[in-house]
């Protein structure tokens, strides 16, 4: 469980403000407010403050920890199970991703929403901090409000989990055998990168969903349930829509797949050499 901590916060202190201008991207219906990711950070930074990039990062840092040990240790455990009733390979990768996802979703959703929140510009004014913000939307919109989105939020990690973990072995054994440690490093990365460049691939038309459907703050609401908000959005704006914010995510999960895969390896070798 430590190892998918260390792991997972190495990554978000790195990427986290390509967080933001994903987000941002999301939030956008029509016409895109930013023409690039520069331009998102260019202007993001003049109008706002360059602290503006960093908003919302509480919530992601207080969850950070038990998210990426949860993703870790419920995909080991669910392979341990999946094991006992004859799965193998690939099938064996995939299912348990998928359901360390679905455990993982459980515990982020509400801190998800919170971020989003704070990400959003149209709200920096709305709320003060991340304790405002909480305080806010439990008086204005009921406890159950910090579970919106769940059903969105399943689907995005279930298929980010299936496709990463799913595909790093095949990738691993694909590469060009490791002679050295600096080499079993650089396979590790390039296969948890493409990993996660997968995955991402794979879920960022949910996680468009997601983030519209958790920043909704009053009725009616125009998205609630995940597929039929799909069909929304392509409708309205395109297909193209589905992966609104998909280049920042993307420079994010890709790379941050490759050091989440790096990290745990490095720390699981040492824990197995001097603590177990």
């Amino acid at each position: 469980m430590i190892v998918g901590a260390i792991a997972g916060v190495s990554e978000i202190l790195t990427m986290y403000p390509l967080d933001v201008v994903k987000t941002r991207f999301q939030l956008s219906v029509g016409k895109a407010e930013y023409s690039s990711i520069a331009d998102a950070f260019r202007r993001i930074i003049k109008t706002e403050g360059f602290g503006a990039l960093y908003r919302g990062i509480i919530p992601p840092i207080l969850v950070e920890a038990p998210k990426r040990a949860i993703k870790f240790t419920a995909n080991d455990g669910y392979k341990r199970l999946y094991t006992t009733h004859g799965l193998t390979g690939q099938k064996l990768a995939v299912a348990s991703g998928v359901s360390a996802g679905c455990t993982e979703a459980l515990v982020v959703v509400s801190f998800e929403l919170v971020k989003i929140r704070l990400q959003d510009k149209n709200n920096a004014g709305k709320y003060k901090n991340t304790l405002d913000c909480v305080a806010k939307i439990f008086r204005e919109e009921g406890p159950l409000a910090f579970f919106k989105g769940l059903e969105a939020t399943l689907w995005r990690h279930a298929v980010w989990n299936g496709g990463y973990f799913g595909s790093i072995s095949a990738i691993r054994a694909a590469l060009p055998k490791p002679e050295t440690k600096k080499g079993t490093l650089l396979n590790n990365f390039m296969a948890g990168s493409i990993g996660g460049t997968l995955g991402t691939l794979l879920n960022t038309p949910f996680d468009v969903v997601k983030t519209r459907i958790q920043n909704q703050s009053k009725l009616p609401y125009k998205y609630n349930w995940t597929l039929p908000a799909l069909g929304t959005i392509v409708r309205e704006e395109g297909f193209g829509a589905l992966y609104k914010g998909f280049v920042p995510k993307v420079l994010r999960l890709g790379p941050g797949g490759g050091i989440l895969l790096v990290v745990y390896e490095v720390v699981t070798g040492y824990m197995r050499k001097y603590l177990l």
